[in-house]
């Protein structure tokens, strides 16, 4: 048996992630930032760059707010920000949120693209990131299935879902030509289940509307408007993990945008969204 295949799943997954995040610090170093939603994932994925950094965060961590979050979210941010002393910059489409624009009304996809997407250009623009990390996972949603860890993003803020560049022998792409960026995913190989097992593990902070209150739960959380909470009495990470495991529900099934149609996700990834 070789000592990788002797090596705790989690430990595997965990180390592939760091070496991405190392990977990611060596090549875009002082032009790279990490993009921060509060959810269990991004979170998860801080924790793995204090690890792989000595209890360090050495860039800034992004929180593209659209002014609709959860209150229990913003508690959530400014708390570990304080506790954890990483570098916070919170990004806002002002002129759209202004002029009151929002998920009601069917306008989910022109919210997104308004409050998320142009939002994220506009912080990468000013202060000229060449390459940002996410926490987004492969099984999450299938569109998400078709990244790659090292994931080029054109001028126009574009994915070519159609061309992504070959990952073979951990050769990652990273060439960045005149306003293009990178996105950096390194827990593509994670799964929901794995997510919530390394959170139990490492005792991660997360925030609480992933518990059962009054026999409801959150299984993935973002806007106010385009989130709906599961039935569940799932209070623990336990329970959760054990719900998941039985589970026919799709992680994202509370979420507006992926109810529309089947298109839109692949739309709003196409162009530019997290």
């Amino acid at each position: 048996m070789s000592y990788r295949e002797a090596m705790d799943p989690l430990d595997q997954l965990e180390n592939k992630s760091i070496h991405l995040i190392r990977e990611a610090h060596a090549r875009f170093h002082g032009s790279l930032a990490l993009l921060w939603s509060m959810g269990k994932d991004s979170t998860a994925l801080l924790w793995l760059v204090r690890k792989a950094f000595l209890g360090r965060i050495p860039f800034p961590v992004l929180h593209i707010d659209t002014g609709y979050k959860f209150p229990e979210i913003y508690a959530f941010r400014d708390r570990l920000a304080r506790e954890w002393g990483f570098e916070l910059i919170i990004g806002k489409n002002d002129a759209k949120l202004r002029q009151g624009l929002g998920p009601a009304g069917g306008l989910t996809l022109e919210c997104c693209t308004e409050l998320k997407t142009h939002a994220l250009r506009d912080m990468i623009t000013s202060h000229g990131f060449t390459a940002v990390i996410l926490g987004i996972r492969r099984d999450e949603h299938g569109i998400r299935a078709k990244e790659r860890y090292f994931s080029p993003r054109d001028s126009g803020f574009q994915w070519d879902y159609e061309n992504q560049p070959a990952e073979i022998w951990d050769q990652y792409a990273s060439i960045v030509t005149e306003e293009e960026h990178y996105r950096i995913h390194p827990l593509l190989h994670f799964s929901e289940l794995d997510i919530w097992r390394y959170v139990q593990r490492e005792s991660i902070p997360f925030v609480s509307l992933y518990l059962s209150h009054q026999g409801k739960r959150y299984r993935s959380i973002g806007c106010v408007p385009c989130c709906s909470p599961v039935e569940s009495p799932a209070s623990t990470i336990d329970e959760i993990i054990a719900e998941i495991k039985t589970s026919v529900l799709s992680e994202r099934a509370g979420r507006a945008q992926d109810k529309e149609n089947l298109y839109t996700m692949q739309k709003l990834r196409s162009l530019g969204y997290m």
